[in-house]
């Protein structure tokens, strides 16, 4: 049995060859009582997810012994209900600076306002700005950058 409607294979493949070139995903062409589409099937990759490059921060430091077994010996003998302690309010990796190679946020004897920022601590791939809850100047600085810090811990001194 034969549809009466006469197709050129030639026509089709061009038909084709315009979908590929335009991206179209289909072509649907009809003159009288002929009708004639060309359609393709497109596989489409899920959407990425948005991307956020985090802040740059510096490289983990080599961490001497002595220095820090020297500061937690100083975070051993602090008042833990000292008004100008700042402790960590989360647990994470502190950093000293805002990126690598940049001057620390503070430095011994840096006098600091209220809210400025003293540190940074990543926590899940987020950094956390670590402010000075007092006004004065910075007399201990009780962490290494790049060094995990705990909840609760002592990071900074302000008198």
């Amino acid at each position: 049995m034969t549809s009466g409607i006469q197709f050129d294979p030639e026509a089709i493949r061009r038909l084709a060859d315009i979908l590929r070139e335009t991206d179209l995903t289909e072509i649907e062409l009809s003159e009288k009582d002929a009708r004639i589409r060309v359609a393709r099937v497109v596989t489409v990759a899920p959407a990425a997810p948005a991307y956020y490059p985090a802040p740059q921060v510096p490289a983990p430091a080599p961490v001497p012994v002595a220095p820090v077994a020297a500061a937690a010996a100083a975070a051993d003998s602090l008042d833990p209900k000292h008004p100008g302690l700042v402790t960590s309010p989360m647990v994470g990796v502190a950093y000293l600076a805002p990126e690598p190679g940049a001057a620390p946020f503070v430095s011994l004897g840096s006098k600091v306002a209220v809210g400025q920022t003293l540190l940074l601590i990543e926590a899940m791939k987020t950094f956390n700005q670590i402010k000075a809850t007092r006004a004065g100047t910075v007399t201990r600085i009780l962490v290494e950058a790049g060094t995990p810090v705990e909840y609760g811990e002592p990071l900074v001194l302000v008198e």
